[in-house]
């Protein structure tokens, strides 16, 4: 299949050019690998090549011998070649010497060096609409930065096609799958977790059936900030095998390990108002497609749930702004306070500038959606917060348009960097 580019691929070029080494994260089968190959002279794939186990503890430099850049696949199964690699790149005093790609972060038992000054990062996610075609990027985030009005029409997308893309998902090998297909390989994703991945990367047998039940616990919360004890009541209530609190904890570090989650943490501002703010971050699985999977619900389930399915285009448009937004610099945030005001997402560049967005499935809930806008920014204290450059709505199955009032109203497949 040819090579489709990703948004991260400027990134990737960038930061390998800094530094000795580049460090690519990312869930299983979201591209690492494909991509680092666009930019690597040698490949060393430390999960597949039979010398490995022998040469890492004789000779490991042989292991590090090829053309420049030289791809380091799945580091992880031997993280002693991290520190390897660092005294290389002392040696050569080089930059764009290797690139490593790993679907789990190594135990924090395990003891290697920072990397500071050597390695830089990158972070890849699944595909986004914009990568996929599904999304003119004609409402860019960039412009949004700018304060830029929508003077732009594209064609509205109807609901049972984004529900398609919600259980479908973005993982590279599922383009060109039919629903069925994608289907079948995504709840055979969560199997292999279930059964493989989380007691290979904890090097502890782990009971499948508590791993699923967890993880269905997961994806009915998705896109909330549902605590442990509301997971526990939850697990307990469903008449599943008990889980204790410890190794509830115990399965989500492993999940955040395998990248399997990632939390969209609380945005940190002042505000003139005697409500407090909620520190909690957000629930989300790195692909909505893997809670869809994990509940094994279908299209007319969603279809038929339309409440559950909003959380998950917010999952869904979420993942979308990560993209998007690391591109522009920034991070994606959320804002919960006591009174039960939230704003569904806050992207942050580093340099201080945001903007906030409302992310609601249809065009119902648009008014509502820009009243809490303007709630939350009157809020600020303006002493110390700096107005935003703007104020958003991602829409699933409306238009994009400003309002008069300033807010865009901007549809999921207009969306881009």
């Amino acid at each position: 299949m040819k090579y489709v580019n990703r948004i991260s691929d400027r990134e990737l070029q960038r930061k390998l050019e800094s530094a000795g080494a580049l460090l690519i994260r990312g869930i299983k089968a979201c591209g690492k690998t494909e991509s680092a190959k666009q930019f690597a002279g040698s490949i060393l794939e430390l999960d597949q090549d039979e010398q490995v186990p022998f040469l890492i503890d004789t000779v490991p430099q042989r292991l590090l011998l090829g053309k420049t850049p030289r791809l380091i696949d799945e580091w992880q199964e031997y993280p002693k070649i991290w520190n390897y690699i660092r005294h290389e790149i002392d040696k050569r005093r080089e930059t764009a010497q290797f690139i490593l790609t790993g679907s789990a972060n190594p135990s924090e038992n395990i003891k290697i060096h920072s990397g500071a000054g050597r390695f830089t990062t990158l972070d890849m996610r699944t595909m986004s609409w914009q990568e996929l075609g599904f999304s003119s990027g004609k409402g860019s985030l960039s412009n949004f930065f700018k304060k830029e009005k929508i003077n732009f029409h594209d064609e509205p997308t109807e609901l049972e096609f984004i529900i398609e893309r919600i259980i479908t998902g973005g993982f590279p090998a599922l383009i060109n799958k039919n629903l069925s297909q994608a289907i079948d390989l995504n709840r055979a994703y969560i199997d292999l977790l279930a059964e493989v991945d989380i007691s290979r990367v904890s090097n502890t047998k782990r009971d499948p059936s508590k791993v699923r039940n967890l993880l269905r616990s997961l994806a009915r919360n998705t896109a909330t900030m549902v605590d442990i004890t509301t997971i526990e009541s939850d697990i307990q209530d469903k008449d599943y095998k008990s889980i204790s609190r410890p190794t509830i904890y115990d399965y989500l570090d492993t999940l955040d390990r395998l990248m399997i989650t990632e939390n969209q943490p609380v945005w940190n501002t002042h505000i003139r108002s005697s409500s407090s703010m909620r520190k909690s971050p957000k629930r989300h699985f790195a692909d909505v497609s893997l809670a869809v999977a994990a509940l094994g619900v279908d299209k007319e389930s969603l279809l038929n749930d339309i409440k559950f399915t909003g959380f998950l285009f917010e999952s869904l448009a979420t993942h979308e702004l990560r993209v998007y937004a690391q591109a522009n610099d920034a991070k994606v945030y959320h804002y919960n306070d006591s009174s039960g005001l939230e704003v569904d997402a806050i992207v942050q560049k580093h340099n201080g500038d945001w903007c906030a967005f409302e992310i609601k499935l249809g065009t119902g809930q648009i008014e509502h959606a820009a009243a809490s806008l303007k709630k939350f920014v009157s809020l600020l204290d303006e002493k110390k917060v700096e107005q935003p450059k703007s104020l958003n709505i991602i829409t699933g199955t409306g238009i994009s348009y400003t309002r008069q009032d300033g807010i865009n109203v901007i549809s999921l497949s207009s969306l881009g960097y």
